[in-house]
């Protein structure tokens, strides 16, 4: 049996956003941020300083990668997911701020789980092992924050049919119980 894979386009709609259910299939189109650990800690050191974010955080997305440096002729290299847990004591502070929707790899913690509840949030599932083959959604990529951190900067992809799969919804259904 098949299922609709529903299109999502970035800046991504309270209400889109609220429709979403564990299980669903998603393609992203538009603008999605990257952040790993270690960005996630100076965004978070940021709002507890008072200083102003890379970038919005509202209706945006955090993909949780690492991209490896692109070859000649390519936008980006390997983008596969990382483990998603790691961004777990940064999480509630950026979904506090803002922040509803993250990528990753994973199940997270039950403090995220009620968190997202709380935040109305959504946490997407990315497939492992398929890098190379998410890069291909990739259309373009800027370093926008943090560029020390090398290839865990903030970068700023323009993805098409970016695919993905609800992992938990608003309503804490948890596709990996």
């Amino acid at each position: 049996m098949s299922q609709d894979i529903i299109k999502l386009t970035t800046p991504i709609s309270d209400e889109a956003r609220l429709k979403l259910r564990v299980g669903d299939l998603v393609h992203i189109s538009g603008v999605i941020y990257t952040g790993r650990d270690a960005a996630h800690k100076l965004m978070v050191q940021a709002i507890t300083s008072g200083e102003t974010l890379p970038f919005e955080l509202n209706h945006q997305a955090i993909y949780y990668v690492g991209p490896t440096p692109a070859k000649p002729g390519q936008v980006i290299g390997s983008c596969g997911p990382t483990s998603s847990y790691r961004m777990d004591p940064y999480s509630p502070v950026l979904m506090e701020n803002g922040l509803k929707v993250m990528i990753g790899k994973g199940p997270r913690s039950k403090v995220f789980q009620a968190e997202l509840v709380k935040n109305q949030a959504v946490y997407l599932d990315v497939t492992g092992g398929i890098g190379a083959l998410l890069s291909k959604r990739v259309l373009k990529m800027e370093v926008i924050a943090y560029p020390w951190l090398e290839s865990e900067a903030v970068h700023k992809l323009l993805v098409v049919d970016f695919p993905a799969i609800v992992a938990y919804d608003t309503f804490g259904n948890d596709i990996f119980e």
